[in-house]
């Protein structure tokens, strides 16, 4: 079938201007993927869409979904915004980071199944104030599998064990315990508290999260690990990513009385 009319679920990914008036619309389908929409007039004032197309927008949709190339909309019901993320340079970045993982290892038209509701979760809780980096985080992990890289994080790759201390091997494709650590003179000598986590968002439902209260240190920690595994296990870096680098090197410049201070961050996951 070349084409079809269809009501689904959707969150706008990205868009863009496209020649004198119009607009291309990239939005992540509960259905069909990712799928491009073309938006003829767009951009012009009184567009009666014009809600349904803003960046990080939830809504459901009525359309022509085409197999390939552009698709359609027709009209737009049940429209919420997330306007933490859209008003916040950060969560924004974050939000963008989160959809630039998924953009990368899916290819348009293709369902992502499990996904969509994961992620629309995951904005869900950045934009209620939840720690973007947790969250994303989680993202992370879980999305290692969809780029052909599934680490074990169940035990040690080796004998299994879980009642020893454990670190990450790149060599190993998993986690090691301490009986085998001579064996990779390089894993990574993450702390247990990261190992801990990182074990914990392999498995983790972004639905029964409600509260999160991750020290400062472990974050470090367990921003450092995933980027390694990231640069050296998958080999991709969304654009959004190197923004949040750069913003988070910008504050680490700050003097200590313009940092957020801990009671300001809404930062050790509990749920």
């Amino acid at each position: 079938m070349a084409k079809q009319t269809q009501t689904f679920e959707g969150l706008v990914m990205s868009r863009q201007n496209y020649r004198e008036s119009d607009m291309l619309v990239k939005i992540l389908t509960d259905q069909f993927g990712k799928k491009m929409f073309l938006l003829n007039r767009a951009r012009k004032p009184g567009f009666a869409l014009a809600a349904g197309i803003l960046p990080f927008t939830h809504a459901d949709y009525i359309g022509e979904v085409r197999e390939s190339g552009l698709s359609y909309l027709s009209a737009i019901k049940n429209v919420t915004q997330y306007r933490q993320i859209s008003n916040d340079i950060t969560l924004n970045a974050y939000a963008a980071y989160i959809f630039g993982l998924l953009d990368l290892a899916y290819p348009d038209g293709q369902p992502v199944g499990f996904w969509f509701n994961q992620i629309k979760q995951a904005l869900h809780l950045i934009d209620t104030g939840l720690d973007p980096q947790i969250i994303a985080n989680v993202i992370e992990v879980q999305m290692l599998k969809a780029y052909g890289v599934e680490p074990n994080w169940r035990g040690c790759v080796i004998d299994g064990r879980t009642d020893l201390p454990l670190d990450f091997s790149e060599s190993y494709g998993g986690l090691l315990c301490q009986r085998h650590w001579d064996k990779d003179p390089h894993r990574l000598h993450a702390s247990p508290r990261a190992i801990f986590y990182l074990r914990r968002f392999s498995t983790l439902d972004l639905s029964q999260v409600k509260h999160i209260n991750v020290k400062p240190a472990t974050k470090a920690e367990l921003k450092r690990v995933l980027d390694i595994i990231y640069t050296d296990m998958v080999g991709v870096t969304p654009k959004a990513k190197r923004f949040i680098d750069q913003m988070n090197q910008w504050q680490d410049r700050l003097p200590d009385a313009h940092k957020p201070s801990d009671s300001q961050s809404n930062n050790e996951h509990r749920e």
